[in-house]
């Protein structure tokens, strides 16, 4: 990686951990600007308006989603064990400081078009597509029978990650993750009796 490059992943690096406590709306090349110790103008180089500097922030987490969730995920048996390290690496990501970067840019812009909503809808698509992928190399291991809709385990299991998120971080439940496991149990039962 050139100089230029790792200059520019060290800046998202940092325009996300901003986001994951302002959100993108918060996020301004200015704030970037004073704690990247850089200037504006500097700032502006890399990244021409402030969304651009938003969109770039959220591939960036993009990246760092895969490099801590997915590739991590996909190094594991094909199968339910795979669909169980997807969770439990997810739950990890979870615990990130500020939170989870996709989750506040679903609500900041579910309602509005343009390229930052066309990203993030994007995104968490693909976060259903690998779950469902995962949930097919289970009915390919045969450890789910063959007629399994694999979008509905990838939404239930989608929705228990949701869940987590919400009843660990929000409500503070220490039992969150408990309670997770027991509702993937649940799903990966109802579907191996």
């Amino acid at each position: 990686m050139r100089k230029g490059e790792m200059t520019r992943q060290a800046i998202l690096d940092e325009a996300v951990r901003m986001a994951r406590f302002s959100g993108l709306s918060g996020l301004t090349i200015g704030s970037l600007a004073a704690a990247a110790d850089m200037s504006k103008s500097g700032l502006y180089a890399h990244f021409k308006s402030k969304e651009a500097l938003q969109l770039a922030c959220m591939e960036r987490n993009g990246e760092q989603f895969i490099d801590e969730v997915i590739r991590p995920a996909l190094a594991k048996p094909r199968g339910i064990a795979r669909l169980q390290a997807i969770v439990e690496y997810w739950m990890q990501w979870y615990s990130h400081p500020g939170g989870c970067l996709f989750l506040a840019s679903a609500a900041e812009f579910d309602d509005l078009p343009g390229p930052l909503h066309d990203l993030m809808v994007g995104q968490q698509r693909d976060m259903l597509d690998s779950l469902s992928r995962i949930a097919a190399t289970a009915v390919g291991q045969g450890e789910f029978p063959e007629d399994t809709d694999v979008f509905q385990v990838a939404q239930e299991v989608f929705g228990i990650l949701l869940s987590y998120n919400w009843m660990s971080r929000i409500l503070s439940y220490p039992d969150a993750a408990d309670r997770a496991w027991a509702a993937f149990n649940r799903v990966i039962l109802s579907r191996t009796d």
